[in-house]
């Protein structure tokens, strides 16, 4: 369970205060994968970075009665000065977990060579991406958080990062931001869009992504 009781943020553009979340009340269930609809700039990512803790709202709070990972694919949780490697070493300390088994989980499976013991900030998009991925994939959580991330890097990387998406899925909900409707069909099982700074919740994915597409239309 995810509840947002009196959610708010905005932020200052131009000189203007733009509000992206607007008091939201509303609770997601346990054990759904909702997929996070909304237009470009209807705060999706901003949320995320509020439900993992990452962003503080105006004034507002989420409560959850799970475990709730970072937002996947936007790397904010990492330290561009850190190596991959001392970067997954922090994490496995911050959240408990075996250090040198993430270190070699996430060694294995993001594929980085050399470039995961050399500094963050020489990586490209694509690199921090799979190494954010498989850090957020080594921990189990009952709630991940992902932004557009299971279509990094070639075909066969996309695929492997698939499957173990939906090897983790089988345990755990996601709430997932993805511009492909087929892949948010294919993780998500219900879906919420947001819109304007108020959210809806639909049972029926399909509903969600009737109400999304005929707003973008």
């Amino acid at each position: 369970m995810i509840r947002f009781e009196n959610l708010t943020k905005s932020f200052w553009l131009q000189g203007e205060r733009k509000i992206v979340i607007d008091n939201l009340n509303l609770t997601l269930p346990t054990g759904k994968s909702l997929a996070l609809l909304g237009r470009n700039g209807a705060g999706k990512s901003t949320l995320l970075e509020i439900i993992a803790g990452t962003l503080r709202p105006d004034h507002g709070r989420v409560i959850s009665d799970g475990s709730i990972s970072w937002p996947v694919g936007l790397g904010a949780s990492f330290h561009k000065d850190l190596s991959g490697a001392e970067n997954v070493r922090f994490i496995a300390r911050i959240y408990g977990v075996d250090t040198d088994d993430l270190v070699a989980f996430v060694d294995s499976f993001a594929e980085l060579g050399k470039f995961y013991h050399m500094p963050m900030r020489s990586y490209s998009s694509g690199m921090k991406s799979r190494l954010t991925f498989g850090a957020s994939m080594g921990i189990r959580f009952d709630t991940y958080l992902v932004d557009e991330v299971t279509a990094v890097g070639d075909a066969q990387f996309k695929r492997k990062s698939r499957a173990l998406f939906a090897d983790r899925m089988q345990h755990s909900s996601a709430i997932m931001v993805n511009h492909s409707m087929g892949q948010l069909r294919k993780f998500c099982n219900a879906g919420v869009v947001l819109e304007h700074g108020k959210m809806l919740y639909f049972e029926d994915l399909e509903e969600a992504i009737a109400l999304h597409e005929a707003q973008l239309s």
